[in-house]
């Protein structure tokens, strides 16, 4: 180690970009210190990931003891534990919360409520880089704040509301500790130097106390720095020039800062022995496509001098997709083949996205790529879980909310799995029927109640089609109430719903409570529900390691929870969300250890043969700053807190590190989900400087780099290609046995027959229907069921003699008591009662001059037409009239048909008066019918009698039974959409039917079936 540290004075070391630091590092150490000095030596790492790369390189020779690898975070804990132990930043956000609430209180202009843990996430960020850059608050009161005065004031209220925060020596947060770490180990230092090496590896110093550290190990006498991605071919005018006055976007302002605060001019810069770059002549190019924006004359100037520009691209390419998919489909194919032909290879990309979608594509493969970032907590299956279980206590439970949260893997996860995935089945599909749009311990107590029949089969939902099975009626199940002993599936689902419904009836009433109470109560029930019925603990919720850094969370909660204030549950689900957004999961997971992808941060020692960087686009790589709401830009640079460009310049060195590999793949997608993208700055250059230097080939050379980009474009097409030419659907048109078509219709699906034949085939003989929307929404068909109700209840309890007065009074009572029942939505009670309200008294009067009695209401009735077809009708309303003949009544809450529809297909009415006459109704018997009516309930209530010649009804009766005829004969198909309203009119069973592959034009194909 002698050569190391011959030298006195500061001893910096550079390795240039592309080396593999971690190798170079531990190679040059481990042949040049003996075992216990090995042991003895002190190696400071800015990331974990590069100190275990140090070490895994380390263990590639002769077995011999490793260094002392430490963190520099992590240098107070390890060498002054004396000093006070940091915040938790937990309770430092909560701490800021409390008080930004209290100042929220007396500033009703400074924030709402919902608005306040966003404001002290930004608040606390800003307060950590004041800690880490040594800023004070009495700084930030000196500022000149322009024409900013108003917001000022509150940024200084707030600022001197949290100092006291910031001066607490007994709990200071991890940058202010750092900071004194530092101070007091330099002190140290100074006095007793160790007598071991200290070397500080990797870092570039660019935050908080990091160059005061690495300024005293430099001082060491047996200390020394390894700065990595050091550009060696920039002259020293630019060095001196970025020392003085930046720019900081640039790549190598950090170590021209850093070489500055240890007064060494960039000649004192040493290589560290054996880094070498594995493309000297790309790393000269990249180097002045980036030079600064002033001094960018001299590409016409250095430019002539470089290598052959083809021959330093030759490993360099670029691809420039049409898509984000697209671009990731390719990255997927460049890593695969890299796997092929045994090489390490890393995607480098700060789009989060993008290495989502290059994991989902490199399963077509079965190849796992080990992604240092592993995934958000709150996409884990525990993370959601929690989110659904605070969704509970913030807010009604919703009939969606309730079924997704049966669904989920760790439901039930400590009980019988199987069982209770059918008991929310069947529960499912009772709510679609049936609802209640929120249920509760009431609702899910009278459907365990009702459970006495077989569970139902499987019905069509939206986008699917799946038979009914058995088609004969389900069997009656015993029950207890009957003297028999019930189905163990019956069984075990009135103790589920017992369960469920136990739980949601011990969900607290809404208000302000502790955070340790909410914490509590959240897990208490989000325990519960994963253990399922009958079973303690809390199920799998807390296995795994997702589970564990969940429970972590939660522990974390309870245990700071002290310096909150008071909250909601809406509330205390929007902190849980950021919680959990923010916690990352390494699930332990058989990665292929050649595959690798990477953040710009922890890409500085990949040690890969191939370096993809993806997502090089502006706003992504370089990212878009942030807004700030305390400081504006010249604020920040007065206060000497962190400017955009700082950011922005770690950024380029990261991509000249990933630039320099010895083969690289640079990746954009020129369109994004929004509009046309722009490429990144740093690719932009080089492509500008590689078109510039027609004299050097370097439009050559760049067209070569982006044919081979369109080659793995092309192959990635061609892998997505379908094998061949899939045939489009022709327009159906089934025609099953004659036995098995249907043997009874309703009145209103001859109409459906007429215009749509394949929706009857669909349901009746497939014995598919559509599945209700689980979200039940107060729409026209609740409407037109409630106004059903309330006008079937008014005539059905009318006295014998009434008073027009008394009449008026009690159909309003009749609709609040129906509309209280049936509608739970508040504002639409009130909306549909004023609509049945400017209806009122034209139904009262055409019901005043019905003078007859109602006979049939609502009742159904049935009658052959052919003996292979039943017609059934549930009328509204039939009166009898004085002279004995009879009135069909039919209330519309929309507007009533046209007249040519009528005549043309809504042939209802006319039925149901053909079906009075033949003595389908049993109160009725046979009976003329004197007339039809629509009684119009909408927007602008209609009375509209329906013309009715004499023999018109025997004319319709003769026409559907022609019809039926025709439908009886195996030759007639069930022809998909035969006469649709409108070609946007939607059926039921379009998506059956595949139409959209077929046309209204096209000519239907008959085919047997069955």
């Amino acid at each position: 180690m002698a050569d190391l540290f011959a030298d006195d004075g500061p001893r910096v070391y550079a390795v240039p970009p592309g080396a593999d630091f971690a190798a170079a590092v531990a190679t040059h150490l481990r042949g040049h210190l003996a075992a216990e000095a090995a042991a003895r030596c002190t190696i400071l790492v800015p990331t974990r990931r590069m100190g275990d790369q140090i070490a895994a390189a380390w263990a590639l020779g002769v077995p011999s003891l490793l260094p002392r690898i430490r963190l520099i975070d992590d240098l107070a804990a390890d060498t002054l534990p004396a000093l006070a132990p940091a915040t938790h930043p937990l309770r430092r956000r909560l701490d800021i919360a409390a008080l930004l609430s209290d100042l929220a209180a007396r500033m009703p202009d400074l924030a709402p409520r919902d608005a306040v843990f966003d404001l002290a996430d930004s608040l606390t960020r800003l307060l950590d880089e004041m800690q880490a850059e040594g800023v004070t608050p009495a700084r930030i009161a000196t500022l000149d704040t322009g024409g900013h005065a108003a917001h000022w004031q509150r940024t200084q209220a707030i600022l001197t509301a949290v100092a006291p925060l910031l001066t607490d020596p007994l709990h200071p947060d991890p940058g202010a500790r750092q900071r004194l770490a530092v101070a007091a180990l330099a002190t140290l230092w100074d006095n007793t130097p160790p007598a071991d090496p200290v070397i500080v590896a990797g870092s570039t110093g660019s935050r908080g106390a990091t160059p005061d550290l690495m300024a005293a190990v430099a001082r060491l006498p047996q200390g020394a720095i390894v700065l990595p991605g050091f550009d060696m071919h920039l002259t020293p005018d630019l060095w001196d020039r970025m020392a003085e006055d930046g720019p900081e976007d640039h790549p190598q302002y950090r170590h021209a800062r850093l070489l500055r605060r240890l007064s060494l001019p960039v000649t004192a810069v040493r290589t560290w022995p054996g880094a070498v770059a594995p493309d000297p002549a790309r790393n000269k190019v990249v180097s002045l496509a980036l030079r600064p924006a002033p001094v960018t004359d001299r590409w016409l100037t250095e430019g002539p001098a470089l290598p052959p520009l083809p021959v330093a691209t030759e490993r360099l390419t670029l691809v420039e997709a049409a898509s984000p998919r697209d671009e990731a489909q390719a990255v997927a194919l460049i890593l695969r083949q890299a796997v092929a032909d045994g090489r390490r290879a890393v995607l480098i990309t700060p789009d989060r996205g993008l290495a989502r979608q290059v994991t989902a594509a490199l399963d077509r493969w079965r190849l796992r790529p080990d992604d240092s970032a592993g995934r958000p907590l709150n996409q884990s299956a525990p993370g959601r879980f929690l989110l659904m279980v605070a969704d509970m206590l913030a807010e009604r439970v919703t009939s969606e909310a309730l079924v997704a949260l049966l669904a989920h893997p760790l439901t039930a996860s400590g009980a019988d799995r199987g069982a209770n995935l059918l008991a929310a089945h069947r529960l499912e599909l009772d709510l679609r029927r049936n609802g209640p749009p929120w249920p509760d311990a009431a609702s899910l107590t009278a459907w365990a109640d009702g459970l006495d029949r077989a569970p139902s089969s499987a019905i069509v939902g939206e986008g699917e089609a799946v038979p009914r099975q058995p088609t004969q009626p389900p069997t009656p199940i015993p029950s207890p109430q009957g003297g028999g002993e019930a189905h163990p599936a019956i069984r075990y689902e009135r103790l589920w719903a017992a369960w469920l419904a136990d739980t949601l009836a011990a969900l607290p009433p809404p208000g302000l409570a502790d955070l340790a109470v909410l914490a509590a109560r959240h897990r208490a029930l989000a325990e519960r529900l994963a253990a399922g019925p009958g079973s303690l603990g809390a199920g799998r919720l807390w296995d795994e390691e997702a589970g564990e850094t969940a429970l972590a969370l939660m522990d974390d909660l309870a245990r700071h929870a002290d310096a909150a204030r008071p909250m909601t549950a809406a509330d205390y689900r929007r902190l849980l969300a950021t919680l959990l957004s923010e916690g990352q999961v390494r699930e332990p997971e058989a990665a292929h250890p050649d595959i690798l992808i990477l953040g710009t941060r922890e890409a500085r020692s990949h040690g890969a043969e191939l370096a993809i960087l993806g997502g090089l686009n502006e706003g992504v790589w370089p990212a878009r700053p942030g807004p700030d709401p305390w400081l504006n830009r010249a604020m920040r640079s007065a206060a000497g807190l962190l400017l955009p460009e700082r950011d922005i310049g770690l950024e380029a060195h990261d991509w000249q590190i990933a630039a320099a590999a010895p083969a690289v793949v640079m990746t954009r997608a020129r369109r994004d989900a929004e509009a046309e993208t722009v490429p990144s700055r740093w690719l932009n250059r080089l492509v500008n400087l590689l078109s510039g230097l027609p004299g050097n080939d370097g439009p050559q050379a760049l067209q070569a780099m982006r044919d081979r980009g369109h080659a793995w474009l092309a192959l990635a097409r061609a892998a997505e290609a379908p094998l061949g030419t899939v045939p489009t659907a022709r327009r159906p048109a089934p025609r099953p046995p004659v036995e098995d078509r249907p043997s009874r219709l309703s009145v209103t699906e001859i109409q459906t027959l007429l215009r749509d034949p394949y929706a009857v085939y669909a349901r009746h003989v497939l014995r598919l229907q559509r599945l209700d929307p689980l979200r039940t929404t107060p729409d026209a068909r609740l409407r037109g069921t409630v106004i059903h109700l309330a006008l079937e209840a008014f005539v059905r309890e009318r006295p014998a003699t009434e008073p027009p007065e008394d009449a008026a009074r009690r159909l309003r009572v009749t609709t609040l008591r129906v509309l209280e029942k049936e509608v739970p939505w508040p504002d639409a009670r009130a909306l549909w009662g004023a609509r049945l309200e400017r209806a009122l008294n034209l139904f009262l009067s055409v019901d005043a001059a019905s003078g007859g009695e109602t006979v049939v209401l609502e009742e159904k009735g049935r009658i052959a037409v052919t003996p292979a077809l039943d017609l059934t009708a549930r009328p509204d309303r039939i009166d009898r009239l004085p002279d004995g003949r009879v009135r069909v009544f039919d209330y519309k809450t929309g507007s009533p048909p046209s007249v040519k529809d009528q005549k043309l297909w809504d042939k209802q009415l006319f039925l149901t008066g053909a079906m009075a006459e033949r003595g389908a109704f049993a109160p009725l018997g046979r009976a003329e019918v004197a007339g039809l009516s629509y009684i119009g309930m909408g927007a602008k209530p209609v009375e509209m009698p329906v013309n009715l010649p004499e023999g018109e009804l025997d004319l319709v009766w003769e026409d559907l039974t022609r019809l039926v005829a025709a439908f009886s004969y195996r030759p007639r198909g069930y022809t998909s959409r035969r006469a649709p309203r409108n070609v946007a009119w939607p059926g039921d069973y379009d998506h059956l039917a595949r139409f959209g592959e077929w046309g209204p034009t096209d000519t239907p194909e008959p085919e047997d079936v069955g």
